[in-house]
């Protein structure tokens, strides 16, 4: 097909894509396109930067046009596994839908949820997500997924390698049965052919190019370099080429940090994005990028999938991918939209396993080309396989002892090796009953202290040694157990040892100083009020230790009962309890005013 307009779209449409400067399609929408207009599902895979977002953005406007209803629930939800892609996948389906009346929003991570759940509750017909922060949504009810008629899996391997898994299995059991299913990649793996049977019903599959393959525009290098020099090449590579613009890929997020700090420091502006960055910070870096304020764009695998920065000359792996398929995704960044770009990769030695799984992978060799004074180690052509690793054979078996396996030693080994076992002893091996001594780890000028063994003979078989105490010869008398009196005194028992000290003071105590036949004598308990106390506070009236013997007063009517009682008092009326009130309010307040004045 030659033109948009053959595809089926509406006029609209054709119009807007004609302003982008987009006269013929690409090959993936001249297939997909139709197919999606005819409400079939789709499974797509063809090169990064072929425009596989309008090949589903474009028939998705078109239908929510032609079905307009006053519902305001979301009726198309595109998943993305990254935030940047989320968030330009958002930017096409606004520029592409201008005077259409169809709304779009972008649900991602990093930022606040109110601005989005305002704009949900405006109602949206596009919904462009990433997969935990659509969850979120769910569970707080701030999204209802009960009308969707389009579900769009972008980058849906990316989005495996990632683990979404789960999460993608939890959002399709939230969506309609009837819905429309399409899935679109630029590497399309076997594990995307088995995801698409349980969530694909007959789709038509749209392949337009062989699988895992890069662009034919953009031209790919290999420059062998040290690992140590890599930021001199790339300093010197900036500045002799006299590059503009150029992204550089790290494998960590702590190296990319790393390495935009030092070509600040070497004079060249650079930016970093990963994961540790907030989403502010990341999206005003990617800006900064694509005005040319800053030269280079230091980024993670996160910037690899689905971002279009217009006429991008050129890209570097500073280290190559652990993936891969994650190589195709960084190159595909240029050489978009027919264009021409450049791909240098920087490989040490180290990393040559890396390189031969990319071409693998591509099915072709990359061309090698060294710059004079950073010329690195030679790389490996061919994957070494490494040998087995032969087992030595164990020296003890079941079947023989350690000394069969000294005496079956060959005799070059006995001769040569020396022998790193016990030293035998001098006695012959035919006397049988001799044992050797145990080896006793004890010095000879070991004090007789630790000695274990008695000096005593071992004839001496009644013998009992004392048992060693550990008081000194010089230790006074005090701490002895034992008194000075005879055994002969049974009835005899010593007195406790007393922990009071001869000037404690009597008020520590705990024995009165009257004499024990004084039984009915209780002492008087320590009051803890002050002398000083005001009468207000005392909770009982002060008595002597005689009164506190005496018994309470008997009651005045003793045999009287309780509903006597009821009769004789009965209950206050709330007017009453008030009066009483005021009353005892008033009598207290003149209490206090007559202490204050007999203080004054």
């Amino acid at each position: 097909m030659s033109s948009f307009d053959s595809l089926g779209l509406i006029n609209q449409l054709v119009n807007a894509v004609h302003e982008k400067g987009y006269e013929k399609p690409t090959p993936i929408q001249s297939k997909a396109i139709p197919a999606v207009l005819a409400g079939r599902d789709v499974i797509g895979g063809a090169q990064t930067g072929t425009g596989k977002t309008a090949a589903f953005a474009l028939p998705i406007l078109q239908s929510q046009y032609q079905k307009r209803t006053k519902d305001r629930s979301p009726r198309a939800l595109i998943i993305t596994p990254t935030r940047e892609l989320a968030a330009q996948v958002e930017k096409f389906v606004h520029e592409y839908s201008k005077g259409l009346g169809i709304y779009s929003c972008a649900l991602y991570g990093g930022v606040k949820m109110d601005p989005q759940i305002r704009l949900l509750r405006r109602g949206v017909g596009i919904v462009v997500a990433t997969p935990g922060r659509l969850l979120d949504h769910a569970e707080r009810g701030t999204i209802k997924l009960s009308k969707i008629e389009t579900f769009v899996l972008d980058e849906a391997d990316r989005m495996l390698d990632m683990g979404f898994l789960p999460d993608i299995k939890k959002i399709i059991g939230l969506l309609p049965k009837g819905r429309q299913s399409l899935l679109f990649s630029a590497t399309y793996s076997d594990e995307i052919r088995t995801l698409s049977k349980s969530l694909l019903n007959d789709p038509e599959k749209v392949e337009v190019a062989r699988r895992n393959t890069t662009a034919e525009l953009v031209r790919q290098t290999v420059h062998p370099v040290e690992r140590s020099r890599k930021r001199e090449l790339l300093v010197h590579m900036i500045n002799e080429g006299d590059w503009e613009q150029v992204l550089v890929f790290a494998r960590t997020r702590h190296g990319a940090e790393k390495l935009s700090k030092q070509l600040t420091k070497d004079g060249i502006e650079s930016v970093a994005i990963h994961g540790d960055k907030t989403q502010g910070h990341r999206t005003r870096s990617l800006e900064r990028f694509k005005k040319g304020t800053v030269r280079v764009l230091v980024a993670t695998d996160v910037a690899s999938r689905g971002l279009d920065i217009k006429q991008l000359p050129r890209v570097v792996n500073y280290e190559l991918p652990d993936v891969a398929e994650d190589y195709v995704h960084r190159i595909g960044r240029t050489g978009r939209a027919k264009e021409k770009g450049d791909a240098h990769s920087f490989v040490s030695k180290s990393e040559s396993n890396k390189l031969l799984a990319v071409e693998d992978l591509l099915g072709k060799k990359i061309d090698r080309e060294e710059i004079e004074g950073y010329e690195g180690e030679l790389l490996n052509t061919k994957s070494e396989k490494k040998k087995p690793r032969s087992r030595r054979a164990s020296t003890r078996t079941n079947n023989r002892t350690n000394s069969d396996s000294r005496r079956n030693r060959r005799p070059s080994q006995q001769e040569d090796r020396p022998f790193r076992g016990r030293k035998t002893s001098s006695r012959s091996s035919e006397d049988k009953d001799y044992r050797p001594r145990k080896r006793t780890t004890r010095r000879e000028d070991e004090s007789p202290r630790r000695r274990k063994t008695s000096s005593r003979s071992s004839e001496d078989k009644d013998y009992r040694p004392r048992k060693r105490t550990t008081r000194r010869e010089d230790e006074s008398p005090r701490p002895r157990k034992t008194s000075s009196r005879s055994s002969e005194d049974k009835d005899y028992r010593p007195r406790k040892r007393s922990t009071k000290r001869e000037d404690e003071s009597p008020r520590r105590r705990k024995t009165s100083s009257r004499s024990s036949e004084e039984k009915d004598y209780r002492p008087r308990k320590r009051s803890t009020k002050r002398e000083d106390e005001s009468p207000r506070r005392r909770k009982t009236p002060l008595r002597s230790s005689e009164d506190k013997s005496s018994k309470s007063p008997k009651k005045a009517r003793p045999n009287e009962s309780p509903e006597e009682r009821r009769k004789r008092k009965p209950k206050w009326s709330p007017a009453k309890k008030k009066a009483a009130k005021l009353r005892k309010a008033k009598q207290t307040k003149e209490m206090r005013s007559g202490r204050s004045a007999k203080k004054k």
